[in-house]
């Protein structure tokens, strides 16, 4: 010891004055003095309150005791002497808990260094002994703040701790946990330090993240995804938790520090990580992920996220449909989480580029190919994997749309309305490399988008929820030959119309005697539901009739036609939209029993089933007892669409009599309780009423109803004078002149 005293004093380079005690530096010999004889006890606390007490009555030495305790420390590392390395950085941790004087930062610079020799130490116990000490330093709020302290070694070495490959498991999973620690205390340190070099920038953050991101992905430890760090594992349970547990807490608390401008550069290297180790494909880890990324950042920041995946979707728009898809995936979960209103001021950004990846997953399946000007695929198209991507987008169309506002769902709706596309009129999304079929492809997945979107969407307003510029077009879609198009539209209707949740009560065409057994709720039609009716009533009627007289209707189509007329009647009916309704039962009856149309017997089976199941219901909605008893004399027929086609009669061109219901009993009888005798009495005929301006999808059975007027016209009407024509000149006697063009009158629907 003498020996290396003499080694240690700075004053004579022989090292002859160092076994004077006396003439060494006081805090050099309170230094030595806490350093027992044998390691093994301990840091000498009596002569470490001395040495603290000295550190805190004169500041100015303190730069001076840090120096030479690194000297001490790095000779004992030097020489194995890790006993007396222990207690040194014990020494260190205290000074610097008592000690937060102006000249701390120097000290620190000491310390710092120490540490740095410990980390750099191949030694596992060595880098556990100075990331501790490193903690506890991290944990400490210094007085003053430090212009030139870097800390990018230690977060280069701490990353490298949190990959660590060491052989034995326990030890590897120490030096893990140490490196999560580590990183924990330099974003703690650093992340509210103005002075210090932005932790958030990408170099520091491409190191951080995938670190953490490795350690949460190397253990199967269950991990709930709480909201709040204060519910973190207790200190208790901290001594025994596991490194993804450890990671999960560290994460949280980097997100949860993130700052409006550091959350791109916080996701981007997780973006970046799942794509490297191909885990967008698995999904379960990636939603992992970003559940804990919701959860943790601060609410307000929730769109920046969701920004940032909708752009890396965007950048993998040709990757495989599994990766497209788990990116959507996680979106769907983020979505779910995000606040109301969170999508931020870019919601139509958001539907554009879910729309325009359903384009693009579309063309690939249809054209096998990720770049349809190819005659050949790079990658194989998976026609599977494309629907499964497709299903998953429009789910999450649903979701974004269930976190917003009713104002700005009207506004989705008619976004993703004008995104269908109409052959030859408006070509929106259409798919040009995949023709018709993509088309039609297209159609139905915007359709489908729609019902997730107006899903449990009400409002108090129809007229300003339902705007012309969306339910034209979207009833126009309802005249369309396809019919999965055509039911698409009806779950949109009754999606829209349903506000008080009796949709559910109407799930089949069936004669209920008594409907109080069903407890609907109706609320008196409003006056704005009444100009809704007034304006869009004729028309909503009008799709009914039709849709029912389409032969490519089944099952479906004429139950959820049912439910939309009992919704109507329960929603948006007055006085006047109840006669009209029993108006269209009663057409559709005689629809059902025309021999002009050549209908299949089932779909006139099914007519008839529907006309008697909703006059049973109006009638007992009008609560007037001589509709009710009429109704009920007439033996309708049980719901024959449930009937199997081989039970179906022939023809139904001899039903008449018991089981028909009469126009003029029906108008009897309501005439005696004030309603319209004069508009009960007069057939419902449906008319197209020329207000739309929007080309339809069923323009081609527009025209042949135009069509059919023209003949119609040209056979009743009178012959039109000839341009050569002959006119009377008075007295019995006839001149021939010429009829001027602007004086012949031609039928209307000849002028253009």
């Amino acid at each position: 010891k003498r020996l290396d005293a003499m080694v240690s004093c700075p004053l004579s380079p022989t090292g002859v004055c160092g076994c004077c005690g006396a003439l060494r530096p006081r805090y050099k010999r309170l230094v030595d003095n806490i350093f027992p004889e044998d390691p093994e006890d301990g840091l000498v606390k009596a002569n470490m309150e001395k040495l603290t007490f000295y550190a805190l009555s004169a500041p100015e030495k303190l730069d001076r005791i840090g120096a030479y305790l690194s000297e001490r420390l790095s000779r004992d590392v030097a020489r194995h002497r890790y006993g007396y390395v222990c207690i040194a950085m014990e020494a260190l941790d205290q000074l610097l808990m008592a000690c937060h004087c102006q000249s701390i930062n120097l000290f620190v610079e000491s310390f710092l260094k120490m540490v740095r020799k410990l980390l750099e130490s191949d030694k596992p116990n060595l880098q556990i002994l100075g990331t501790n000490s490193f903690v506890k330093f991290a944990n400490i709020e210094e007085d003053t703040p430090s212009y030139h302290r870097s800390y990018d070694f230690f977060v280069s070495r701490f990353s490298e701790m949190c990959h660590s490959s060491y052989e034995d498991p326990d030890i590897r999973t120490k030096i893990r946990m140490a490196g999560i620690k580590g990183l924990q205390g330099v974003v703690r340190k650093t992340v509210n330090d103005e002075l210090q070099a932005n932790i958030w920038d990408p170099q520091h953050m491409d190191k951080i993240v995938p670190s953490l991101l490795f350690n949460l992905q190397s253990g199967e430890g269950a991990v709930c995804f709480r909201r709040f760090p204060g519910s973190s594992p207790s200190s208790r349970q901290k001594e025994k938790e596991s490194p993804v547990e450890l990671t999960e807490r560290c994460f949280r608390e980097l997100l949860g520090r993130a700052a409006y401008g550091n959350i791109k550069n916080a996701v981007t290297p997780v973006l970046m990580h799942l794509d490297n180790h191909s885990l967008w494909e698995g999904k379960t880890f990636a939603v992992r992920c970003f559940k804990i990324i919701m959860y943790s950042i601060q609410s307000q920041h929730s769109h920046l996220v969701i920004q940032q995946l909708l752009g890396h979707l965007d950048a993998n728009s040709k990757s495989s449909a599994t990766v497209r898809a788990g990116i959507v995936e996680v979106l769907l979960e983020a979505a779910a989480i995000a606040a109301s209103g969170s999508v931020g001021p870019t919601v139509l950004e958001v539907f554009n580029t879910l729309l325009r990846q359903l384009r693009l997953s579309v063309d690939f399946e249809l054209t096998g190919s990720y770049d349809p000007g190819s005659s050949m695929g790079t990658k194989i198209i998976k026609t599977h994997g494309e629907r499964q991507l497709q299903e998953a987008v429009i789910r999450t169309i649903g979701s974004f749309a269930n976190t917003l506002p009713t104002y700005q769902r009207s506004e989705v709706m008619l976004f993703i309305m004008g995104k269908i596309p109409v052959p030859g009129v408006h070509p929106a999304l259409s798919s040009s490399c995949s023709g018709p079929e993509g088309t039609r492809m297209i159609q139905i997945m915007l359709l489908k988008s729609l019902v997730q979107v107006t899903a449990g969407f009400q409002t108090t307003n129809m007229l300003t929820a339902l705007p012309s510029s969306f339910l034209e077009p979207l009833l126009s879609f309802s005249l369309t030959e396809d019919p999965e198009v055509r039911l698409l539209v009806i779950h949109i209707l009754l999606s829209l119309i349903d506000r008080h949740d009796n949709r559910p009560k109407f799930s089949a065409i069936s004669i209920i005697s008594d409907i109080s057994v069903l407890k609907l709720k109706v609320d008196k039609c409003s006056r704005q539901d009444n100009l809704f009716m007034k304006k869009h009533g004729q028309q909503l009627y009008r799709h009914i009739y039709l849709g029912c007289k389409e032969q490519s209707s089944g099952r479906q189509h004429y139950e959820n036609l049912y439910n939309l007329l009992a919704l109507l009647s329960m929603e948006l009916a007055n006085e006047e939209v109840v006669v009209d309704l029993i108006r269209l039962a009663l057409a559709l009856q005689d629809l059902a029993l025309s021999t002009e149309e050549s209908m299949p017997v089932f779909n006139r089976c099914a007519i008839h089933a529907l006309a008697g199941a909703y006059l049973n219901l109006i009638c007992q909605l009008t609560t007037v007892p001589a509709f009710c008893q009429h109704i009920h004399e007439v033996r309708t027929p049980p719901p024959s669409i449930l009937i199997p086609l081989c039970m179906l009669p022939p023809s139904l061109e001899k039903v008449e009599g018991e089981v028909l219901f009469l126009q003029s009993k029906i108008t009897e009888v309501l005439g005696g309780s004030g309603y319209n005798i004069d508009r009960l009495a007069t057939p419902y005929i449906p008319q197209y009423t020329g207000k739309q301006d929007w080309a339809p999808v069923g323009m081609e059975e527009q025209e042949r109803e135009r069509r059919r007027q023209v003949v119609e016209k040209f056979q009743k009407a009178p012959p039109p004078p000839s341009p050569s024509g002959t006119i009377s000149s008075g007295y019995g006697q006839t001149q021939s002149r010429s009829v001027p063009v602007y004086e012949m009158k031609f039928p209307d629907l000849c002028v253009y």
